[in-house]
């Protein structure tokens, strides 16, 4: 499954305890990633400073559904499910 145009779900709704650029502390869940740009595709897609768990995270139908609003649900339930 490729990802859905404009969603961003999986940058936005789970927390990421990884440094990102300009988000060293992480991304809290529910936060958009600083580095969506302005379409909601990643500045660092492909590079090095992309953290392992966000190039982890893979579409699927389960997740992603039929809809964005079903991939950030299911992104946000999991997220509050495997919370500390």
């Amino acid at each position: 499954m490729d990802c859905r145009p404009a969603c961003a779900a999986c940058c936005i709704a789970p927390s990421i305890s990884s440094s990102l650029p300009d988000m060293p502390a992480g991304k809290p869940a529910g936060v958009p990633c600083s580095q969506l740009d302005e379409h909601l595709r990643c500045r660092l897609f492909g590079r090095p400073e992309r953290p392992a768990v966000c190039g982890s995270l893979q579409p699927s139908v389960e997740m992603c559904g039929q809809e964005r609003e079903h991939a950030l649900r299911w992104l946000s339930t999991l997220d509050r499910l495997t919370a500390p």
